[in-house]
C-alpha cells in the first residue's frame, strides 16, 4: 500500500540533500572568480580555472537548483504552505537565489570566453549575497516569524 508519508520523508531528505549542494556551489563559485581574476589571461591556471567552474556550474549548482525547487515546491504542495507569509518571504529569497544563480553563470561564461570586466573586489561582495539570502530562508522556515 502506499504510504505518502513515507514518501515524503524522502522528498524532505532529497531536498535538504539539493539544498546543501546548490548552496555549496553558490558560495564556492564567487570565491573561484576572485582567484581567477588575478590569472593571466590564456595561462594554465586560467584555463584550469575555466574547466572548474564549468564543471561546478553544470554538474553540481544546475542540477542541485532543479531538485530543490522541484522537491521544495512538492513538500510545499503537500503541506499547504502557499497561504502561509513565511512561505511567502522564503519563496522570495530562493526566486533571488536563483537570480544570483543565473548571473553566476552569465559571468561563467564570460570567464570561459575571456570577457571578465569585474575586479575581485565585485566578486568577493557577491560571495556575501548567497549567504545572507540563505540565513534569511532559514529562518522564515525554522522561526516561521509570520
Amino acid at each position: 500500500m502506499f504510504d505518502w508519508s513515507d514518501v515524503y520523508l524522502w522528498v524532505k531528505a532529497l531536498h535538504v540533500i539539493a539544498v546543501i549542494s546548490w548552496m555549496a556551489g553558490m558560495l564556492y563559485m564567487p570565491r573561484l572568480f576572485v582567484y581567477h581574476c588575478s590569472a593571466e589571461v590564456g595561462s594554465v591556471q586560467s584555463e584550469t580555472f575555466k574547466v572548474m567552474e564549468r564543471r561546478l556550474y553544470r554538474a553540481i549548482m544546475n542540477p542541485a537548483m532543479m531538485v530543490a525547487w522541484v522537491a521544495g515546491l512538492v513538500i510545499a504542495w503537500e503541506q499547504g504552505y502557499f497561504t502561509v507569509g513565511w512561505f511567502h518571504a522564503k519563496l522570495a529569497a530562493v526566486v533571488l537565489m536563483t537570480v544570483i544563480h543565473v548571473m553566476l553563470g552569465r559571468y561563467v561564461r564570460d570567464f570561459a570566453a575571456d570577457r571578465n570586466t569585474r575586479s575581485h573586489k565585485f566578486y568577493r561582495i557577491i560571495n556575501e549575497v548567497p549567504t545572507l539570502l540563505m540565513i534569511g530562508a532559514v529562518i522564515f522556515v525554522v522561526v516561521k516569524p509570520f
